[in-house]
């Protein structure tokens, strides 16, 4: 009891000597499995990368849209159109007339790598730490426990080599099938590996190390040192928002070598562990069971903060900052916290710099007024924690399939059908009960900030709602059941046979309150005389389900890889049905007029007349509701009042680089926030004095005894 008193603040959980330095505290509740770009792709696992990969290109942190920029190139990269003849085409050529599609790219000099013991050089200018013994690796768990490093200059070379990487058979990157219909020669680069690394396997002694310097990738041209070229199939504008992805960072061939020595991956000594980039952090602490910390990178070629963003940034403080010179943070540390009710309470003592806000800590944080109007309650504002809110770039939805002779068809009868059930499904109304207000009624499946989502009332589904004096508002329960009498179900009964109107939902829903959520969807169900059944099964039961189409209603969220409206379109073109094609398109939707407006907008660039294109689609799918257009969910983030420079980004994930803390300030409101209360401690001690006070006498009594009784 007396050792824990020990320090400053009796309850920090961070040693002394971290105290005042410029430190950002945070926390992480799943650990990551993979930070090797060529397999990292969840949001646990970016959460890192991001910070120490770079890619050629980045997304501004402050403008939106969304806007690329260059992380790593002189410019935006240049793209060229050939035919099938290898003639040059103009940039306005029609999408069916492009064979292929090259882009140049070209590097900023100076940027290095960080300091790694595999760019540590010998006096004859040779690898130090290569073909190292098991027994020199022995006492190794980390590349600091190497005692010299290296470093050298980014080149074009290490990002064809991470491309290449793509296609090595022991990665299984989950975007090389993706990639290899798209990148020239990838596929067949695949192939090549796979036979490699089998005859490898097959003769003794053979060095597990694939070296990719020996595989050509015909896509792909080094032009020099700080140039290259990548030429896509066709027309794919899209491939420049995969160019902000981990993904395509720089991978040099020296760290893969040194991390395929025998022995490495033993002690955790691989890419997948200790992540190698030229971004302004690296990974300094790994032990992704309780605490990673990420460490300013010394070599890091610089950038500064932006000084232009939207409209409100520069009342926000937001642009308070700009020009100065980037990462402000020496280091950032994450703990692994398995449980909300600690991390919410030490972010409540000021330990975290910011924190999410779960539903066991919503109403502590979160005050809705009448009107529906959200802020931060009383106590949180009397904290200065600020309150930090956007839509995520997702969509959730329940799917109808088309393939169904009852909700499925593109006929009147099952088109209204879909209708009616749209209308009657209050989304608000789930909003509000199930996630707290956290989230915004979906019009169709292009959330915000996806050119072509229009937040006007003109942009609202006019299917499910109707023109108001404010707002649109949803339309009323009696025109959805005019609907489904339209479609031959008057009463949620067949006007042919006269039988009740029986529905399936498959769903994998099992965790708690799932049960109140289905109880609540048959309720809306009942609201047109529809019965309900709902069909639990499990994950992988549930997807051969959908691969066979042998499902009615299901339920099914996506997030957007990238910043576009093809990113979502896709998931209802005809080409991508699940059914036949295999593809994510598990409604089988298939509009021909829509798949033809798919095809020429997918390739277009942002303009009137993709725009266009975009309205016709959108207006197209609330009329045929291939989906129950359901929500976009909303994030809610808080953040103390010295963490500067919060703004919520959705597909950047680059973002430590831009935060800053006010290091005095934070020191001084957890002292005012932590001050020790001695009154309980006091407390305990009286009580355990009393609880020993009878022991006490009771041993005097039996020593007084003893000492009358006779020997």
């Amino acid at each position: 009891m007396l050792l824990s008193g020990c320090g400053e603040v009796w309850n920090d959980p961070y040693p002394q000597a971290e105290a005042g330095r410029n430190i950002l505290y945070s926390a992480f509740t799943e650990r990551p499995k993979h930070l090797d770009p060529a397999q990292s792709y969840t949001s646990d696992e970016i959460t890192f990368t991001a910070q120490i990969y770079e890619p050629p290109l980045q997304y501004h942190y402050l403008k939106r849209p969304y806007t690329l920029i260059s992380q790593t190139l002189t410019g935006l990269p240049k793209v060229s159109y050939y035919d099938a003849a290898g003639r040059l085409l103009p940039a306005q050529a029609p999408a069916a007339q492009i064979a292929s599609s090259v882009y140049e790219l070209e590097l900023r000099p100076g940027i290095l790598f960080q300091p790694h013991p595999a760019f540590a050089v010998d006096a004859a200018g040779q690898p130090r730490y290569l073909q190292l013994s098991r027994a020199a690796l022995a006492d190794k768990r980390s590349p600091g426990d190497f005692p010299e490093t290296g470093s050298r200059a980014l080149r074009s070379d290490d990002y064809i080599y991470q491309i290449k990487r793509l296609a090595h058979p022991q990665l299984h990157s989950p975007i090389f099938g993706m990639m290899a219909d798209k990148i020239v020669g990838l596929k067949e680069l695949g192939e090549a590996l796979q036979q490699a690394a089998k005859r490898g396997k097959s003769e003794q002694g053979k060095s597990e190390w694939l070296d990719l310097d020996r595989f050509p990738l015909s896509g792909v041209e080094r032009v020099d040192a700080y140039r290259w070229k990548i030429r896509l199939h066709g027309k794919y504008p899209q491939f420049l928002y995969w160019l902000a992805m981990p993904f395509f960072a720089p991978v040099p061939r020296e760290v893969d070598q040194f991390y395929s020595q025998p022995g490495m991956r033993e002690n955790n000594l691989t890419l997948d562990w200790w992540p190698v980039g030229t971004g302004p952090f690296l990974m300094q602490e790994n032990n992704p069971n309780q605490r990673m910390v990420l460490a300013r990178n010394p070599n890091y070629h610089g950038e500064t903060y932006p000084c232009a963003g939207e409209a409100a940034d520069r009342d926000a403080g937001l642009l308070a900052d700009c020009g100065k010179a980037l990462p402000f943070l020496d280091q950032a540390v994450f703990t692994r916290e398995k449980e909300s009710i600690p991390y919410w309470n030490k972010f409540l003592q000021g330990y975290y710099d910011a924190s999410g806000i779960s539903s066991d800590s919503f109403d502590q944080a979160i005050r809705i007024g009448i009107d529906g109007d959200v802020g931060l309650s009383d106590g949180m504002r009397e904290r200065g924690i600020q309150l930090q809110t956007s839509v995520n770039a997702s969509t959730f939805y329940m799917g109808f399939n088309l393939l169904d002779p009852v909700v499925g068809g593109l006929g009147e009868r099952g088109r209204k059908l879909r209708q009616a059930i749209s209308i009657a499904i209050d989304q608000e109304e789930y909003i509000s009960i199930f996630m707290n207000g956290r989230g915004q009624a979906a019009m169709s499946p292009l959330p915000p900030g996806i050119f072509g989502h229009d937040p006007s009332p003109a942009g609202y589904n006019p299917v499910v709602y109707e023109p108001g004096d404010g707002p649109p508002r949803r339309r009323a329960v009696a025109e959805a059941r005019k609907l489904l009498a339209e479609a031959g179900y008057p009463n949620g009964r067949d006007s042919r046979s006269g039988e009740p109107l029986v529905l399936n939902l498959d769903t994998t829903s099992s965790g708690m309150g799932e049960k109140s959520r289905l109880d609540w969807l048959t309720r809306q169900f009942a609201k047109l005389d529809i019965q309900l059944v709902v069909r639990a099964t499990d994950f992988n039961r549930f997807q051969e389900k959908l691969r066979k189409g042998a499902v009615q209603l299901y339920y099914l969220g996506w997030n957007a890889d990238y910043p576009d409206p093809e990113n979502f379109f896709f998931l209802l073109n005809g080409k991508e049905s699940k059914v036949g094609q295999g593809g994510e398109n598990a409604s089988n939707y298939a509009n021909p007029e829509f798949d033809r407006l798919f095809e020429l907008m997918k390739n277009q660039d942002n303009g009137p007349e993709r725009l266009g294109h975009i309205r016709r689609m959108l207006s197209l799918l609330q009329q045929d509701a291939p989906w129950v257009f359901g929500l976009h969910p909303k994030s809610y983030s808080l953040g103390h009042a010295w963490l500067k420079n919060r703004k919520p980004n959705d597909v950047g994930n680059n973002t430590l680089k831009y935060q800053r803390i006010d290091v005095a300030e934070r020191q001084r409101q957890r002292a005012a926030w932590n001050t020790p209360q001695f009154a309980p401690l006091l407390g305990v001690l009286a009580l355990l004095l009393l609880a020993l006070w009878p022991a006490r006498r009771a041993w005097l009594r039996r020593e007084q005894r003893r000492g009358r009784d006779p020997l």
